[in-house]
């Protein structure tokens, strides 16, 4: 029961107090399209097929006439599309009958059976007595759809002329004159839902209108066409969406033929459909409808090496847990500005990229994940009060623009593990619906930081993984081999992907683009590896099988508690161990040389890289890190209140193996700290002190501080007319180490100001972007529901 509800997410508006209520809300057509969006090929053949026999053994539904013809009816009034009330059950079939529509036995039949167990489950098959099948209706208005066919002929007849051009129809299927257009248009419907004479017209067809009638049956039924015009002239459809016939025809004998009988019918401009029932009368009835009811098998696959997948996502996975950590700090000391027109400007994010050594479209996909896994948020700074002269408010001073910054939740997310640091990145791209890598417009510029608002980007990426869990061991997709090789690849991907989630796959060039996307950041993730699902896929895998993608954007594992959803706690810890398992324990020693650098094999814990980036510059990435210790690196570190002495006791703590710190980095922290401090920048606007006189008459006659306006007041003193900061920052540029000292005389320890946004995650009940937030948790209500409260 809750799957279910989670499932179909309820409309703020539904009032659902017991299972009469719920059982209406199932059977609405919004309910019943969400549960179809989950379904597989198979499942969606069977329902319908279901459908198909229905109509058959009970008629055709009533027809619905369309929006278009609805609104251009009624004057552009909005009308009610209701459709007309059916009951479900009064187009049931019998199992018996479905398998043998189907021709299925044995293994066939077996499958058949678990796939309607499994779909009643899902309320897409309805509970019958008898052994009965029933489907909801929208599934058999659908069907046509579903099966390639078109809508029913009174329907497009009736939408699409006035009486002359069904007049001409009639006497084109050389039908007596009727005195009323109702009367013709009767006669012609008759005539189209004749099998046996729509066979008969179409053997003395002319072989054009064989060739599209050849395309147009199987499916889908739209052609298009110059066979018709608006009646009303100008390129669209005008009042009434009524068309004529165009003078002198399309151009085409074949369609002026189909057209003339009625074969193909206008349904907007240079847009015609094939009829429903003429489309059934050339069908082959005696062949089986499709029912597919396993995946195909993925082609283009090649055998990996023992170990190379695990091998390959350990690697992704320790690039991604270094950079990722890498490019937050860089951002959390120097923010990004947001653009007016939305997103992070080019040059910032070359900047980022170029800090980090990553490229843009990778700095891109991690700040996208970062900000929807609430690690980073765009905050505007607060407006200033406008100043008044005279009794006027004067014009606002231009604003400064909205900057990224880190949220609360960041400085939890850098004191943990590697492992854990990851962890909400890679549920996020499990369930953010974008697909982020994938920039169409090769005239648009790739920004980061863009809204995610591709509704089936999460059916594809689910589609994709499941295809891959598909494949046999030791085996993946031939990705890395010829262009050729992997466009076949890719089409044999996307052919099974599309199975999984038939109504997210619209096959095509571009499809096959979002897919190749999708696994280039699967691989950056660790997710993907030589083609092959890693450990760490198949927990991504079971992620969205728990159904973690119906709460974006609140995202489950980054943040929002998960006491009340069992499953996905489950799902949550599988996806944390699978990381904990390909990422080694944090590294908190480091081998120090004697050309003054630092090397952690691995991942540094927190404490660790902390401590070295207060000391050291970070000066090479990969399986190992590089850090350089120079003067200006410990100046940095005395400036933040490190002494000598502690700073080399701590170094010393954290040395590998337990060995002493090499002479030549001693040297560097001593010396350094001997100079540190010889020169004091007073409180005030602003002195300049040193028991060092020969200094003091350096710093008055230096060229790169006349800026500062220096004049020395004193053997021992200067003063600057810059602020102290200023000051500071001008000595420091100039090769000098000065500290800041109080007005007390005591020294000012500097630290870095750090700002940080608000947390903007949801919590998972609040988390309904579809349809907003319903009356209640899927599990409340559903222990309400059974409990007949």
């Amino acid at each position: 029961m809750t799957e279910l509800l989670e499932q179909r997410e309820l409309p703020h508006a539904a009032r659902v107090v017991n299972l009469t209520d719920l059982a209406g809300h199932l059977l609405t057509d919004a309910s019943t399209a969400l549960g179809l969006t989950e379904v597989s090929l198979g499942d969606l053949q069977l329902l319908i097929a279901v459908a198909t026999l229905a109509e058959r053994l009970h008629g055709p539904l009533p027809a619905v006439p369309s929006a278009h013809h609805l609104l251009t009816s009624y004057g552009g009034r909005s009308p009610r599309l209701d459709a007309p009330a059916v009951d479900p059950a009064d187009r049931s079939v019998t199992r018996d009958q479905l398998f043998r529509f189907l021709q299925l036995d044995g293994a066939g039949r077996s499958a058949a059976e678990a796939a309607l167990s499994r779909l009643t489950e899902r309320a897409l098959v309805l509970p019958s007595a008898g052994g009965r099948v029933t489907v909801p209706i929208l599934v058999h208005r659908q069907a046509g759809e579903g099966g390639g066919y078109g809508r029913p002929a009174e329907q497009l007849l009736t939408e699409a002329f006035n009486a002359p051009e069904i007049h001409r129809i009639a006497q084109g299927l050389g039908l007596a004159k009727a005195r009323t257009r109702d009367e013709a248009q009767r006669q012609i419907v008759d005539v189209l839902r004749d099998a046996k004479r729509v066979r008969a017209m179409v053997a003395e067809a002319p072989p054009a209108a064989l060739d599209l009638l050849d395309k147009l049956v199987p499916g889908p039924p739209l052609l298009r066409t110059h066979c018709f015009v608006s009646r009303y002239g100008g390129f669209y459809p005008a009042a009434g969406g009524k068309f004529t016939f165009r003078e002198g025809g399309s151009g085409d004998p074949g369609t002026d033929w189909l057209a003339a009988r009625g074969m193909v019918l206008p349904v907007d401009e240079d847009l015609a459909e094939l009829p429903r029932e003429v489309a059934d009368a050339l069908r082959d009835h005696d062949r089986a409808p499709s029912y597919q009811s396993a995946p195909p098998r993925v082609e283009g696959t090649v055998e990996i090496p023992g170990g190379a997948v695990e091998s390959q996502a350990q690697a992704a996975l320790a690039e991604a847990a270094s950079r990722v950590e890498l490019m937050l700090r860089q951002m959390a000391v120097q923010p990004l500005a947001v653009r007016k027109a939305g997103g992070i400007a080019v040059r910032d994010t070359r900047r980022l990229a170029k800090a980090v050594g990553l490229p843009e479209e990778q700095v891109r996909l991690w700040l996208d994940l970062a900000n929807n896994a609430d690690l980073i948020t765009p905050c505007a700074e607060e407006p200033g009060a406008p100043a008044r002269a005279r009794g006027r408010t004067r014009r606002p001073e231009p604003q400064p623009p909205a900057r990224m910054l880190p949220t609360e939740r960041y400085d939890e997310w850098l004191a943990a593990a590697p492992a854990q640091r990851l962890l909400p990145l890679v549920a996020t791209w499990a369930v953010v619906p974008e697909v982020f890598s994938h920039w169409p417009d090769d005239n648009d510029t790739p920004v980061a930081l863009i809204a995610p608002e591709d509704g089936e980007a999460v059916d594809l990426r689910h589609a994709v993984l499941e295809a891959l869990a598909t494949l046999p061991a030791g085996h993946g997709v031939a990705t890395g081999k010829s262009a050729r090789a992997r466009a076949t690849a890719l089409a044999g991907l996307v052919a099974t992907a599309a199975w999984f989630r038939p109504t997210a796959l619209a096959r095509g060039s571009w499809e096959e683009e979002r897919v190749e996307a999708t696994l280039a950041e699967a691989e950056l993730l660790g997710v993907v590896a030589h083609g092959a699902l890693t450990p760490l896929g198949h927990a991504v895998l079971g992620f969205l099988r728990a159904g973690a993608h119906r709460y974006f954007p609140a995202v489950p594992g980054a943040g929002p508690a998960l006491r009340d959803h069992p499953a996905l706690a489950d799902a949550v810890r599988q996806l944390s161990a699978a990381l904990d398992v390909l990422l080694p324990s944090p590294q908190t020693t480091a081998r120090f040389q004697a050309d003054l650098t630092a090397v952690v094999a691995g991942s540094g814990a927190p404490e660790l890289t902390d401590l070295l980036a207060a000391c050291a510059d970070r000066e090479s990435e990969g399986h190992a890190v590089v850090w350089r210790i120079t003067p200006a690196t410990v100046r940095r570190a005395l400036d933040s209140g490190w002494d000598a002495a502690e700073l080399l006791a701590r170094l010393a703590d954290v040395s590998e193996g337990g060995r002493p710190l090499p002479q030549p980095l001693e040297y560097l922290i001593k010396d350094t700290a001997r100079t540190h401090g010889r020169m004091r920048v007073v409180r005030s606007a602003c002195c300049i002190r040193s028991d060092d006189e020969a200094l003091v008459s350096e710093l008055a006659a230096a060229r790169a501080l006349a800026k500062l306006g220096l004049r020395r007041i004193a053997p021992t003193v200067l003063i600057s007319t810059a602020e102290p900061e200023a000051t500071l920052a001008a000595l420091r540029s100039a090769g000098y180490a000065p500290v800041l000292e109080a007005e007390t005389g005591t020294t000012v320890i500097e630290k870095a100001r750090r700002e940080h946004g608000p947390n903007r995650m949801p919590s998972l009940s609040g988390a309904r972007p579809r349809h907003g937030k319903g009356p209640s948790t899927a599990q409340s209500l559903a222990g309400a529901l059974l409990a007949g409260r």
